[in-house]
């Protein structure tokens, strides 16, 4: 391996490290369907390739595009869309936006039927190449609510009001805004048979913030379909 591949990974597993099935959960594309593009190296995970393989925040990109392509134009399927995803999140800091950011109204970040990135930065649409352009006509917001071939995925910068996920915070799993309370832990609470009020006692936090993070967890336990 060489060093660069080694200072990707690290920076991969900095802004978020999730097993298959969370992987799956968060980016609404069937377990099954995730093991399979990995051996088929479509989407490749980018933290751990091999034994237990771990995927980046950046990968469930890669998993929402490769899906929507797929169902929208199945003679489509790219070989490796992760360099455009890629090239996007490297135009993204050159202009000092970022895909995360918690008072966003929408995703910054939009994918067409070919699988080329845009960027909305305020008002102005950009291409992979910085350059203005029109909003195409069929795209996909990748970090909005996902909905594709029966599996759905959440909003990955504000699953719900109170919760946010955020890059190279707490591995990037979805917890109560500004704090590292993640939604796992409450689940967990929840689990050994704590109500909501007292979870919320317990950590100080408001009930709705809690109840909403149970909400995500049942939403993201549910079984995908098989895939299609």
């Amino acid at each position: 391996m060489t060093e660069q591949s080694i200072r990707l990974r690290i920076r991969a597993a900095s802004d978020g490290c999730y097993q298959a099935p969370r992987a799956a959960a968060l980016s609404g594309v069937p377990l099954s369907t995730v093991y399979w593009w990995a051996r088929q190296g479509i989407i490749v995970p980018s933290v751990s390739p091999t034994r237990e393989k771990l995927w980046s925040y950046a990968d469930l990109m890669g998993l929402r595009i490769v899906s929507w392509l797929r169902h929208a134009k199945p003679s489509h399927l790219p070989a490796a869309p992760m360099p455009e995803v890629r090239k996007a999140l490297a135009l993204l800091a050159e202009h000092g936006l970022e895909m995360w950011d918690s008072a966003a109204s929408r995703s910054p970040l939009i994918v067409d039927d070919r699988g080329s990135i845009f960027i909305r930065s305020g008002d102005v649409l950009l291409d992979s190449s910085g350059q203005p352009t029109l909003l195409p006509e069929q795209h996909l917001g990748l970090t909005e609510p996902f909905s594709v071939g029966g599996g759905t995925g959440p909003d990955l910068i504000a699953p719900r009001r109170h919760l946010r996920i955020v890059p190279a915070k707490v591995s990037g799993e979805p917890h109560i805004q500004d704090s590292r309370i993640t939604t796992l832990t409450l689940a967990a609470l929840s689990a050994r048979g704590y109500g909501v009020a007292q979870i919320a006692q317990m950590y100080g936090v408001s009930v709705d913030a809690v109840a909403e993070a149970l909400d995500l967890e049942a939403q993201l336990a549910k079984p995908h379909p098989a895939a299609a």
